[in-house]
């Protein structure tokens, strides 16, 4: 997190806040599942197999549909050189268009599934060497670095190195009431909020420097025991 710009850091955060407006809506929606919390749907998935198959078809598909994503994001972007994360994040404002629109025609499941996919391919703007960097939808991970970061402060180190994770959270957090809200009042129609905040995040993001990758074969090569050439 700390090795992005501050324009990336907070595009972090905004797309924290939308993970958490799409996630309140589908828990609302499915009475209790994650569109984006993986972790918990992986919960409900052991805890469905103990009551009957039946209770965990729901989790499996969910968390099915969220690494389907993740793979149509990562594609996404490899294909796409330099300007990956503008594509990345083109594709999540079409599948949450998509899925806006599915409502308008009362497929309600395939919108459900379009939100997951968009869940899925939103983990994948911020990339380095083939793993996510940030995490965008899921906080454990961004806690963890909190508690890592306030105790180097109280030791000594960089006093503000622990305020983007725990904004991270709060985004999470504030998208998450926000979408609450939304919901009760607009069901999924609510949807068209985060469509244009998905287009206003990617069209902000064509503003920003793409960082120059670091190729795979730049990194030196050990030999079997693990060990560096030369």
């Amino acid at each position: 997190m700390m090795s992005y710009r501050r324009g990336e850091r907070a595009i972090a955060v905004c797309l924290t806040v939308l993970s958490g407006y799409v996630d309140a809506i589908g828990f609302i929606y499915l009475g209790g599942y994650f569109l984006a919390f993986m972790s918990g749907n992986s919960t409900r998935l052991g805890v469905g197999f103990g009551q009957g198959w039946m209770h965990a078809a729901l989790p499996a598909g969910l968390i099915s549909l969220f690494v389907a994503g993740v793979v149509i994001g990562t594609l996404t972007g490899r294909r796409r050189g330099p300007h990956r994360r503008v594509y990345v994040l083109a594709l999540v404002f079409l599948l949450l268009a998509g899925a806006a629109l599915c409502h308008r025609f009362s497929a309600d499941h395939l919108t459900i599934a379009l939100m997951v996919l968009a869940m899925g391919a939103e983990n994948t703007v911020f990339e380095r060497n083939g793993e996510v960097s940030i995490g965008l939808t899921y906080m454990t991970g961004t806690l963890v670095k909190l508690g890592q970061r306030l105790t180097l402060a109280f030791l000594g180190g960089d006093r503000f190195g622990w305020v983007w994770h725990l904004l991270l959270w709060l985004g999470l957090i504030s998208g998450t009431l926000i979408g609450a809200i939304a919901y009760e009042r607009f069901g999924l129609d609510a949807l068209w909020a985060p469509v244009a905040a998905a287009l206003a995040i990617t069209l902000t993001m064509t503003r920003l420097p793409e960082p120059i990758p670091v190729p795979p074969d730049c990194v030196p090569r050990g030999d079997r025991t693990g060990r560096p050439k030369g």
